[in-house]
């Protein structure tokens, strides 16, 4: 769950989940929709990957990441339990 909550800590990484919100997009189509080095979008995508909230699949020489929201749902889940649970 850490690398979860680090991962969804960063604004740049929120922005490439809203983006994949939208559909799959390959590692290039994501960097080319933000001012920074290709490296940079690289870590924050194994970052978010690591965390289990994007899946990437090898498309020839191409990397298309796809949008997990399992883990979204779990998280939520365990949030919604702290509401329901009676306070002692």
């Amino acid at each position: 769950m850490n690398a979860l909550f680090k991962a969804l800590n960063d604004p740049t990484r929120r922005q490439i989940l809203d983006l994949l919100r939208e559909g799959d997009l390959t590692a290039g189509d994501i960097a080319d929709r933000f001012d920074m080095t290709k490296p940079s979008i690289s870590h924050h995508l194994d970052l978010l990957k690591q965390a289990g909230l994007v899946e990437a699949t090898k498309e020839g020489q191409f990397i298309r990441y796809t949008l997990n929201t399992t883990v979204l749902d779990e998280l939520l889940g365990w949030l919604i339990g702290f509401k329901s649970t009676p306070n002692k």
